[in-house]
Parts: structure tokens; sequence; C-alpha cells
């Protein structure tokens, strides 16, 4: 349910800037391989799994299951890294949590962390890879909980291994936007202190920013776009950061997210900064 454009207008105008300069940064990321330009062929980074993974065998392109939320279509193409080969019959996995912070299958979810979600497969699901290396996904944008910035996880397969886990990133002013206007996500318990610019996660294992997606608007969604970069003999089963308990089922942390907690508080001019590329440079 997005908002209407002129609102979406208001609010870009009074930060000086238009919806295309919002958005465009990144646009070279979802862009074909052979159209992208410097960087597009080179490896996405790895990063930690999180403490919410599970493996369903949901083989679906709608993942929503009714979940409240802007709706989005996640679009990632899967090439191998060097020569921009795209890679077809990959699976990926995707999960990500609701409007409110919450994932489905496991305990102890939401702002007060008494929410059970057990047994619930919201917003998780895989797709193969088609002849061009696309996969998509029918979701919703991302909500947030406290520790991290806004984020989808990503896993791709070839051949049973698991040659990538990721994280992808999203740009922090449309998030800003969506997260203050539409109601969805709005009502929560906690303020939000973590974006882009201190997010522990994004910080230390994108430093470069390889697995920002593009984001475009259409008439009843946004679109999300990213090309995935691996090395097809890679195989990272074990990037995880989750402790596993004697019967082989990981351990839940004692908190909502992995390496997120105590980040440093930015003021409100740095946080402006790290909401609106390149207005930190500004005199």
């Amino acid at each position: 349910m997005p908002l209407p454009s002129s609102s979406r207008r208001g609010l870009l105008s009074a930060l000086g800037l238009g919806a295309a300069g919002l958005l465009s940064r990144p646009a070279a990321a979802a862009a074909p391989p052979d159209e992208a330009g410097e960087g597009a062929c080179l490896l996405t980074p790895q990063a930690i799994e999180g403490p919410f993974y599970t493996d369903p065998r949901l083989v679906r392109a709608d993942i929503t299951e009714g979940r409240e939320g802007v709706p989005m279509r996640l679009r990632l193409r899967v090439i191998e890294a060097g020569p921009c080969t795209p890679l077809a019959g990959a699976r990926v996995d995707v999960w990500h949590c609701d409007a409110q912070g919450r994932y489905s299958g496991y305990p102890g979810q939401g702002d007060s962390r008494r929410m059970d979600t057990s047994g619930q497969t919201f917003l998780r699901g895989t797709q193969e890879t088609d002849a061009g290396g696309w996969a998509a996904f029918e979701t919703i944008y991302p909500g947030w909980y406290p520790g991290r910035a806004t984020h989808i996880h990503v896993k791709v397969f070839l051949d049973r291994r698991t040659v990538l886990t990721g994280q992808i990133y999203f740009p922090d002013a449309l998030s800003e936007f969506l997260y203050t206007q539409v109601p969805a996500y709005g009502g929560r318990r906690v303020e939000r202190l973590v974006v882009n610019a201190n997010d522990g996660i994004a910080r230390e294992e994108d430093p470069q920013r390889r697995a920002f997606c593009a984001v475009k608007e259409e008439r009843d969604r946004y679109v999300a776009s990213l090309v995935i970069g691996v090395n097809r003999g890679a195989d990272v089963a074990g990037l995880t950061d989750r402790p596993v308990t004697p019967s082989g089922r990981p351990e839940r942390p004692p908190g909502p997210g992995p390496g997120g907690f105590g980040p440093p508080r930015l003021t409100l001019k740095d946080r402006l900064a790290a909401l609106v590329p390149g207005l930190g440079r500004r005199p």
C-alpha cells in the first residue's frame, strides 16, 4: 500500500532531493552485468547468517502470507563473479522480518520479545534462477528490529553447496519515510537508532556497499534489484554466528538480532547525513 506520490515527493523536496536522486545511486547493481559497468561482476560479500534461518523448503515466489506492509518485488540475479556469467538453476533462499520486526518460526519476537511465531513461515521462500540467472519474490518492504539496519537475508546454493550467505541492504531515506508514514510500520515501543551508517555488520562486512540494492517505484509496489556475484567453487555452509546445541539445533541468542547492540548513537546532524547521500559533504 504505497503512499500517494504527492506525499513522497513532498518529503523528498523538503530534503532537497527528487525521487530519482534518492534511488539512483545504486542503480548499476540492478542492471545486467554487461551494462552495469565497473564493479557489477565483483564478489558479493559474505555476511553472518543470523539467528533466524530455517529451511522449510517452501518453493514459492509469493512469500507474503498476508503480512501487512508496502508491497515489494525482490529481483536477484546470480552471476559468476569475474566472467559475469549468469548462473541458471541456482537455489536462492530469502528471509526477513515483517513490518513490526518479527521473524517467522521462532519465539521471542517483537519489541516485547514475547511473541512466539514457531510453526509460522511468513516472509521465507526459495526460488531457482532462470536461464538469465534471475529469481524473483513477491514480499513486503522489510521492517526493522533493534540493533540492525533494514535488511533481507539471502543464501545461494549450487549443487547443494552454499556459495553465498549474505544480507541485502536498503536506502535509509526510503526506509525512514515508510517507517514514519505507513501505519503497518508504526506504533513501535522502541526507537530506531541504527541505520546503514552505524550498523556494525554492514560497515564491517560490506564497506563498499556491494550488497545495497537498487529500488524502483512502480504504480502498486516497489521493485528492489541486486546482482549477486558468487564464486561457484565456494562452500560456506559453516558461515553462521549461531552456537549449536548437542541436538544440532542452533541456540537462540539472548537478543533480537546479531552483532548490532550498543551502536554509536548518531547526532541529529549525523543521522540526516546518513539518511541522505552526499548531504554530509555540503558546507
